[in-house]
């Protein structure tokens, strides 16, 4: 087991902000553009549908390079591995601010979204690397409350930009941060020592991430907390097209009910760190579980009447939701005592992926996005009831702490 690297230039504070902001590149890569999102069908004469792939292109390439990352990093160490990252992501956030049309935007995203999927994942694996197991729940809480900072600003910052300089300067923002980050990465000490490296082939390294899920309680646990992230993407997806177009409210508007939505994810963090020292693990699981059955149940027979009434249905939603992501992220790391690369691209996959099924399932022609929103919400809900259910009778091993 390796030893807790300790950060001379960053210390720790740096080092929580450096991973935070790595966490905030998917929100702000997704968020901050939203805003244009249904006037860019008009703006490169196509269908909602194909500007769409901008969204989801993104976030399932983001998958793929989160779970190609993560266990190089265990071979190669994570600095290597991040300033790659960074730098992709850095060069094709400006190809997507000058891509001529739909299609090379598209294509654009995605090479950009391998780079964006290797910080999240390299940077999940510093929280191991650089932190003791006593400390890592409330680490990660704070790195989950920092980054909600990026979708309540995003929307707001993403109208503003969108209305004075164009949708493509949101992209020159996202390549500026990036640069940044890519600054503070170099700053970043190796935690992975020589000896601590996976030293196989290239091709075991990446076979890592099966013995990782081999791992029943691991992967079930996983499953049963990831679910969540597809109702919530699905909102990402259709959010805009919700409040613009069903309810009619402009974009800046439609920006602060966004926000809000965002800004009590925030609560989500708090509540877990204050709930855990009260209750067991497993009973915040379970309710977690069921009160995102009841927003679902609530979207479906009063979303509809009305923006705010649609934001109450939705707004315990994104609290659990966010309380689930930080205390099983943290739960799930203390499966592994190696393979700490692997565990977290697997972490980090899972829940990208099951949000990229969301995002499509949420612009499927369901008559209304909110009557497919409440849909998505109660079968995924349940689909993690059932899988927690699995958990708990089969008496899976998870060491909670």
């Amino acid at each position: 087991m390796s030893e807790i690297k300790k950060q001379k230039h960053l210390k720790v504070k740096g080092t929580i902000f450096l991973i935070a902001f790595m966490n905030m590149v998917v929100p702000l890569s997704l968020d901050m553009y939203l805003p244009a999102v249904p006037q860019m069908a008009r703006i490169f004469d196509t269908n909602e549908a194909i500007v769409n792939f901008t969204l989801v292109g993104f976030f399932f390439f983001m998958a793929v390079g989160t779970l190609i990352f993560g266990p190089l990093s265990d071979k190669y160490g994570r600095k290597p591995l991040l300033i790659w990252g960074t730098l992709i992501y850095c060069v094709f956030s400006a190809v997507c601010a000058m891509a001529p049309g739909i299609y090379i935007l598209i294509g654009a995203r995605i090479i950009q979204a391998v780079g964006a999927g290797c910080m999240v994942a390299v940077s999940t694996a510093l929280i191991k690397d650089c932190f003791e197991a006593a400390k890592r729940s409330a680490i990660l809480a704070v790195v989950q409350a920092m980054s909600v900072i990026a979708p309540m600003v995003a929307p707001v910052l993403g109208a503003w930009v969108v209305t004075l300089s164009g949708w493509r300067m949101t992209f020159w923002i996202l390549a500026v941060l990036g640069l940044l980050c890519l600054g503070a990465v170099m700053l970043l000490e190796e935690t992975v020592d020589d000896e601590n490296r996976y030293k196989g082939k290239l091709a075991g390294s990446i076979g890592r991430l099966v013995v990782v899920g081999r791992n029943g309680g691991f992967t079930a646990f996983l499953l049963s907390a990831a679910m969540l992230a597809a109702p919530y993407m699905a909102y990402v997806a259709v959010c805009s097209y919700i409040y613009i177009d069903f309810f009619s409210l402009s974009e800046t508007t439609y920006s602060y009910f966004f926000a809000v939505n965002s800004a009590a994810a925030i609560l989500g963090p708090v509540f877990y760190l204050r709930v855990m020292k009260r209750i067991k693990a497993n009973t915040m699981m379970t309710g977690c579980i069921i009160i995102s059955v009841v927003c679902g149940v609530l979207m479906l027979t009063a979303g509809w009447t009305g923006p705010l009434v649609f934001l109450i249905c939705f707004l315990p939603f994104t609290v659990v939701e966010s309380a689930v992501r930080p205390f099983s992220t943290a739960i799930l790391l203390n499966q592994q005592e190696g393979d700490t690369g692997s565990a977290s691209s697997l972490i980090n996959f899972t829940h990208t992926v099951l949000g990229s099924i969301g995002m499509i399932l949420g612009t499927l022609n369901w008559g209304s996005y909110i009557r497919g929103l409440g849909i998505i919400l109660v079968g995924s809900s349940i689909i993690s009831l059932f899988i927690w259910i699995i958990i708990r009778k089969r008496n899976m091993e998870i060491k909670w702490k």
